[in-house]
């Protein structure tokens, strides 16, 4: 007989539920879906971006960690702000008389010192005193993320509530000391070899999105199941909901922050669920043809990783269960897997 490969969770429908009879119920399965043409990996390419730390990285990162050791002083009472100041404004935008969305902040922190990304917006800042307030109109920039503001004209109400002097210290050879570098060479070599690093994991990132989106996109699929693209979906919710509880916040207490319903949220997750999809069955089918193996060895070394972040025992413990090993051995398989596909692929 020919195996049925099955795949997410079943949806049970209990059609005869009776005391001392059997239970009758039906049980509708997803088929896994099957790739009908695998593009040609050997033949698609994907571009690298430069990623090399410059010498503006390293004077960004100085600047950050001058500014960490900045010293502030409240202004004194009837000074006035200047372009060596932090100001904290309250501020209202609006765009043709109506009030721009995410656009109110009462305690919005400004650098004076630093570029804002509105072009004269500092600049009208300057000279004001504390209690003051005053209207004026900007045009944002045509490059603005938010398309509804990109280029318009904003007017801007606000009201200056503290100013802050700011002592910055030199950055020189004794500021670098004071952070536990000999010199002030060894910092920027240290800072430069730090952001080189990031910036490489960054681009690793990006070619394997593209490699895995690019494959999805040009391999041929049979039709996914919805009950497979459903649990994706929920996934998805799943995980949005595990990063808010991590950043301390309830799910709809972060889903009215985004002004978005439950439904409204899995509608906008469905072709990326797709994706996920078609990526987690092209990455099997190259496992399968490629012969893709996995030693214990490789395992072990894993979970060991994993299981020395937790303190507790019995955490500890759950990471060597017989399901939490499987789901590692397929992520390793999955990250060789990737790996021979940014060798053949990467140009």
């Amino acid at each position: 007989s020919n195996e049925i490969e099955t795949v997410g969770s079943p949806k049970i429908d209990v059609e005869k539920l009776a005391p001392g009879n059997d239970i009758v119920y039906t049980a509708e399965v997803a088929l896994m879906p099957k790739i009908s043409k695998l593009a040609d990996w050997h033949a698609l390419t994907v571009g690298k971006k430069p990623h090399d730390a410059t010498n503006k990285d390293i004077e960004l990162a100085l600047t950050d960690l001058q500014r960490m050791q900045t010293k502030e002083t409240r202004g004194a009472s009837g000074a006035v702000a200047t372009e060596a100041d932090k100001v904290v404004v309250s501020m209202n935008m609006k765009k043709a008389g109506v009030p721009v969305e995410g656009g109110q902040s009462p305690n919005h922190v400004i650098y004076l010192t630093e570029s804002y990304y509105v072009p004269g917006f500092k600049e009208q800042l300057v000279g004001m005193r504390e209690g003051e307030e005053k209207s004026f109109t900007l045009t944002f920039p045509e490059e603005h993320t938010s398309k509804m503001l990109a280029g318009s004209a904003v007017e801007f109400e606000v009201a200056m509530k503290e100013i802050y002097n700011l002592e910055h210290p030199e950055l020189d050879d004794a500021f670098a000391s004071a952070l536990g570098q000999t010199d002030m060479a060894t910092l920027k070599d240290l800072l430069k070899k730090n952001i080189q690093g990031e910036k490489e994991l960054e681009e690793k990132s990006r070619q394997e999105r593209e490699i895995l989106e690019t494959l999805a996109k040009e391999s041929r699929f049979d039709d996914i199941p919805d009950l497979l693209l459903n649990e994706e979906i929920n996934k998805m919710i799943h995980e949005l909901e595990r990063g808010a509880a991590e950043q301390g916040m309830e799910f709809p207490e972060y889903m009215k922050s985004i002004k978005k319903t439950v439904a409204e949220l899995k509608l906008e997750f469905t072709p990326q669920a797709l994706t996920r999809i078609k990526v987690a069955l092209i990455l099997r089918e190259i496992v399968k043809n490629e012969n893709v193996e996995i030693t214990d060895a490789e395992v072990e070394e894993s979970l060991d990783q994993i299981a020395e972040r937790y303190e507790d025992k019995e955490a500890r413990d759950r990471i060597y269960d017989p399901e939490y090993r499987g789901y590692v051995e397929y992520t390793l398989k999955n990250r060789k897997a990737i790996e021979k596909l940014r060798e053949a692929m990467v140009k």
